[in-house]
């Protein structure tokens, strides 16, 4: 089992969407109890609609509960270097059209959260792990083959990548 680097503020963002998910549990419970006292459940939209939502929100619940033992907490702000790693904020060019582009690299359970950041483990991600300032890496895509030069490698204060937890 491979573990998932994650950062505390990434995890603290995983842990209240459980919470949160684990708190809507008894809602989604009393829409099936007043659906299934409509009578028929063969044509009950109701009761069939919540049983649905039960059943997403319960996989995501499993979902998430089976990721946690692996993740592996990271401290961005202990981050530096001239290479590549976890938590590194880098811009790249595209060598053919001259466009720049700003990734942080994160989690794949962070990356949902944080606008403009990319998983460790995209196609990007894995490329950029390990290469320098003026390197060049190649990424395969759907419309063919991307070639980037890493411009600028940063390690940034973390607090400015993620939101404060929703909290209901």
């Amino acid at each position: 089992m491979e573990n998932i680097p994650i950062s505390a503020q990434g995890l603290a963002l995983v842990k209240a969407e459980l919470e949160r998910l684990k708190k809507a549990r008894p809602e989604v419970i009393q829409a099936i109890k007043e659906a299934r006292e409509e009578g028929d459940l063969a044509e009950n939209a109701g009761y069939h609609a919540a049983r649905e939502r039960q059943g997403m929100l319960e996989a995501k619940i499993t979902y998430i509960e089976s990721r946690m033992p692996r993740f592996t907490v990271v401290d961005l702000a202990a981050m530096t270097g001239e290479t590549v790693v976890y938590g590194a904020t880098v811009t790249l060019e595209d060598v053919e059209t001259g466009e720049t582009k700003e990734y942080t690299i994160l989690g794949p359970d962070e990356t949902d959260y944080v606008k403009g950041s990319i998983s460790v483990f995209s196609p990007v991600g894995r490329a950029l792990i390990g290469r320098e300032e003026g390197d060049e890496i190649t990424v395969e895509a759907p419309r063919g083959k991307l070639v980037y030069e890493i411009i600028k490698i940063e390690y940034r204060d973390p607090s400015g990548y993620f939101p404060k937890p929703v909290e209901e």
